[in-house]
């Protein structure tokens, strides 16, 4: 398929500054289904379609290009959508979100729903069942079809009555609680690697993974979570690394010699640690 560069709705109609316009970005793989939504919108007074795009990265493009309101975002736009769409929504909280999906996928709706998506609606729904949730959404309002509110209701119900601490015999593995312990101390990303011994991206990588083992979304539900359910009490968190005696001996000599080349570069400093999503 050729790529067809984000772009912006030319048919805005007469603006006197007073009317107030939904305006939609719509990221979707299949030209026609764009533009079938184009058209759908079209006929509403006070919907827009100011910006379209076919990729991930276009999507983005278009969002820091254009003023939105809501982006309508195809979950197969992408190989991992719900990381993709946690991304985008931190970047613009404003945004209003409805996820598209090519089938009815239980999982993929929990996740998306739980994560704080404002509404996920299949591809093959009505025209003016579009319409419905882009304006419940806007309105502030979740939409989910009467499918996915069995689903999530299923859920919840299935979470409520399990005993109390059930979630805590959740296991994780030692690399994972001395990182977990290190968050419950409020370490940054930063210095759990350095007395981990690791990189700030493996840390990252580690902390996605236990977010999903807990069914937490952020550091701050993660260190609730396992101080109330005490997942890390006998955990032991590293002391920060010292110099080795080598390099010691090394700035010594370097000292003594009184040269005026200076010793090997020591490792640049790590960046300081981006929030984990």
């Amino acid at each position: 398929m050729s790529t067809i560069p984000a772009g912006v709705e030319e048919n805005f109609g007469a603006d006197d500054g007073k009317a107030q316009f939904v305006r939609v970005i719509v990221a979707d793989t299949q030209a026609i289904f764009r533009a079938g939504l184009r058209k759908i919108f079209a006929l509403e007074d006070d919907v827009r379609v100011v910006g379209q795009a076919e990729t991930l990265g276009q999507t983005q493009s278009a969002l820091a290009k254009f003023s939105a309101d809501v982006l309508i975002f195809e979950s197969a736009l992408t190989p991992n959508a719900v990381e993709a769409i946690i991304e985008l929504m931190r970047q613009y909280p404003q945004l209003k979100t409805v996820v598209v999906t090519p089938v009815a996928d239980e999982q993929l709706t929990l996740e998306l729903f739980r994560r704080g998506v404002h509404g996920v609606i299949s591809r093959e729904v009505e025209p003016e069942i579009m319409v419905d949730c882009l304006r419940r959404v806007v309105a502030g309002e979740s939409w989910l079809d009467s499918q996915g509110v069995r689903w999530v209701m299923e859920a919840y119900r299935n979470q409520s009555s399990r005993p109390a601490g059930a979630r805590s015999k959740v296991q994780l593995t030692p690399k994972e609680s001395l990182i977990v312990s290190c968050v419950t101390q409020g370490m940054k990303n930063k210095e759990i690697a350095l007395r981990v011994g690791t990189t700030e991206q493996v840390v990252k990588n580690y902390l996605r993974k236990v977010y999903d083992k807990l069914g937490v979304a952020d550091r701050l539900e993660l260190a609730l979570y396992c101080l109330n359910h005490h997942v890390v009490d006998n955990t032991k968190v590293p002391p920060l690394p010292t110099l080795a005696p080598a390099t010691h001996a090394a700035a010594a000599g370097a000292s003594a010699s009184g040269s005026s080349q200076p010793a090997s570069a020591a490792p640049s400093a790590v960046d300081p640690a981006t929030k984990v999503q």
